[in-house]
C-alpha cells in the first residue's frame, strides 16, 4: 500500500494534518485533520507498510484487541482512498 506523492503530514501545536503540495492543492484544497493514531499510520505507510504492520503497530503503540485495531485500520484506509490520498 502506498501514499500519493504530493502530500506532507504536519504536526501544529499538538494537532496533525495532511498537507496538499504542488499539484496536489488543485485537487485537495485546504488540510485533512488526522488523529494521533492517524498519524502513527500515514508515518508507517510512508514507509511501505503492509495492512498486516499496520494492525501489528497499533496493537504495538495501544492497548486494543486486534479485531479494533485491523478495525481502526481498515477504516483509516478506506477514508484515506477516499480522499484520494493512497496509489490504486
Amino acid at each position: 500500500m502506498k501514499l500519493k506523492d504530493g502530500f506532507v503530514l504536519r504536526e501544529v501545536a499538538g494537532s496533525y494534518m495532511v498537507v496538499p503540495v504542488g499539484k496536489r492543492t488543485a485537487e485537495i484544497p485546504g488540510v485533512i485533520a488526522l488523529t494521533e493514531t492517524g498519524a502513527v499510520l500515514w508515518k508507517l505507510l510512508e514507509q511501505g507498510a503492509t495492512e498486516d504492520e499496520l494492525v501489528s503497530a497499533l496493537l504495538d503503540e495501544y492497548e486494543v484487541s486486534a479485531d479494533q485495531a485491523a478495525a481502526d485500520v481498515h477504516s483509516f484506509i478506506e477514508k484515506a482512498g477516499a480522499q484520494g490520498l493512497l496509489e490504486e
